[in-house]
């Protein structure tokens, strides 16, 4: 039944809408010419491979996180686990930063989860408001949410479920209001967004997710340096 001033486009524009409010938004498509984002020279370097300190100094939002040793890690022998399995959202900071601008890159292996096999990174966390990038290896999609209060996706690419117990990469790079993911090198999200400007650094998981992370590398331009 056709409805009076009821367009076909506009009852696309609704669901589409609709859509987006649920966390349904359309799928992100980077363009082949997308270039990487350059984080300025001012920025900083700091790396945790978790073979030295451990976690000293990080503050852990939710979650059980401990340093564990584990054949293959990669950067020795020690790597950094999430085992609690109770939580909606499980979230673990590094003690560097504030940073505005970043290049954030880290490791992670799904080890187990029957609702979630996830791992991700947390950036420009403050207040605990954040974004959070992340990869599932029971989902073939690798999304970018906000987190505030609840949590809401900006954008999300199809592919491959990362294997579960194997290491892959996941790098996000935030330049202004631009940011960039990458999984396993591949470029696959870029948006933008201008909710948070500026936070520190973390690890992420959702659910029963049991994740192993390591080698995270963040190049960060401290706030006191704008």
């Amino acid at each position: 039944m056709d409805i009076p001033g009821f367009s076909r486009r506009l009852g696309l524009a609704l669901v589409l809408a609709a859509l987006a409010v649920f966390g349904c938004a359309e799928e992100s498509r980077v363009p082949a010419s997308a270039a990487e984002l350059k984080v300025p020279d001012t920025a900083q370097t700091v790396q945790y491979d978790f073979e030295g300190s451990g976690v000293d100094g990080w503050t852990v939002v939710t979650g059980t996180w401990a340093v564990e040793e584990g054949a293959g890690a990669p950067s020795g022998k020690r790597m950094l686990v999430q085992r609690a399995t109770g939580n909606e959202y499980n979230v673990t900071v590094a003690p560097a930063g504030p940073f505005t601008d970043m290049d954030v890159s880290m490791r992670f292996k799904p080890m187990s989860g029957r609702v979630d096999a996830s791992g991700g990174i947390v950036f420009r966390f403050d207040g605990g408001r954040y974004y959070v990038i992340r990869a599932n290896a029971l989902e073939d999609n690798f999304r970018l949410y906000y987190y505030d209060r609840g949590r809401h996706q900006l954008a999300s690419a199809r592919v491959p479920p990362p294997a579960l117990g194997q290491w892959h990469t996941v790098r996000v790079l935030a330049v202004g209001d631009q940011i960039q993911g990458y999984l396993d090198g591949k470029l696959l999200i870029d948006h933008r967004d201008k909710r948070f400007g500026s936070g520190r650094v973390g690890l992420w998981t959702k659910a029963d997710s049991v994740t192993a992370f390591d080698d995270l590398r963040i190049r960060g331009v401290p706030v006191s340096a704008r």
